[in-house]
């Protein structure tokens, strides 16, 4: 026997026992929009695109039968000019740009106004919805110093202006909860979080995960008029009671499934209950960049088969979201050609 006294719980990593049948879904059983990936330049280590080669995108989109992919990066200016050029106008259909806002304008005594304008600029260039990301109440603060909640009645106008422009705003809020609780040896995202350290969210000063959770469904209730899709699964993917609630009191809110296989797989009779009840609301994404060979197959295999038990990043040794498997949800047709593309483009006007 291999002496273990001294692994570490980093090299540990067990191969199941469980003998299971598998399948590889290589293509959709419907054709699909990709409605949470970012292709543009602000993620990268090295300033340069997500997808370097569009060309080489293009062909694994049609590999996989994605009809088009919704790139989030699209940011404002020149940057959202650049991106709209890259993707949407090079390849009509087969991009649907995001713009993003520069929330450091709330520091600015005209700052709601410039927020505003910017976003009717970027409608103008082309943009198709907006971007709002979790640093929006746990980052950005206003004038008094005051960290700036996505609820804040000063962001109203902003909010306001999307609907007005038939802009759906994708809004992440918060962050996984095991990223708000304390960094122990309880916390199931501890190897995560070492390796992230600015990922933990659990620092005073900080708005707790309930606090944000809240700010999120007055924002979504406080602007009927405007169209909501709620990151991640609601951006509450550990509560699917939660999030069945927000889309039973809330018309206006969506979700999409991007980041959040780990989540959703290890109690998929919940998850899929949630799809089954609301088709119409819940939208295929992946959030999975760059994008590899596996990224769709993964995920074709999760929607459609009855598969038990399988790696959710089947590239990765050790799994990045926590050390668990998950199965899989075998949605009916109706569903899955309502959550693979057609909420999507109902929502995008495709």
């Amino acid at each position: 026997m291999t002496e273990t006294g001294e692994l570490r719980l980093s090299d540990y990593a067990p191969r199941p026992s469980v003998h299971l049948p598998g399948s590889r879904v290589a293509r959709p059983r419907f054709r699909c929009v990709d409605a949470h990936n970012h292709l543009g330049r602000w993620l990268t280590e090295d300033g340069g695109w997500m997808a370097p080669d569009v060309g080489r995108l293009l062909a694994l989109m049609d590999e996989h039968d994605v009809d088009a992919i919704v790139n989030l990066d699209g940011m404002w200016g020149a940057e959202l000019s650049a991106n709209l050029d890259r993707y949407d106008r090079a390849h009509p259909g087969r991009f649907l740009t995001f713009c993003q806002l520069d929330w450091n304008l709330l520091r600015e005594r005209d700052g709601i106004g410039r927020l505003v304008s910017s976003l009717e600029n970027s409608r103008t260039l082309g943009a198709r919805g907006l971007k709002v990301w979790k640093t929006l109440g746990l980052h950005y603060a206003g004038p008094d110093g005051r960290l700036v909640l996505p609820d804040d009645p000063v962001l109203a106008p902003v909010f306001e202006a999307a609907g007005g422009l038939g802009l759906p705003v994708l809004i992440h809020t918060a962050d996984p909860v095991a990223f708000f609780a304390p960094a122990d040896r309880h916390n199931e995202r501890l190897e995560e979080l070492l390796a992230h350290p600015e990922w933990h969210f659990g620092r005073p000063g900080l708005p707790t995960f309930q606090r944000l959770m809240d700010a999120l469904e007055r924002l979504v209730a406080s602007h009927p008029r405007t169209t909501f899709i709620g990151a991640h699964v609601g951006c509450y993917a550990e509560d699917l009671r939660w999030v069945s609630r927000m889309l039973d009191e809330h018309p206006n809110f969506h979700v999409d499934i991007a980041g959040r296989l780990a989540e959703l797989g290890r109690r998929p009779r919940a998850a899929r209950a949630l799809m089954v009840r609301h088709p119409g609301r819940v939208l295929f994404g992946t959030d999975a960049f760059p994008l590899s060979a596996s990224s769709y197959p993964t995920h074709f295999r999760f929607l459609e088969t009855g598969d038990e038990h399988f790696p959710y990043a089947p590239d990765e040794e050790v799994p990045p979201q926590g050390r668990w498997a998950i199965s899989a949800l075998d949605l009916p047709d109706d569903v899955l050609e309502k959550v693979y593309a057609a909420n999507a483009k109902h929502l995008l006007q495709q």
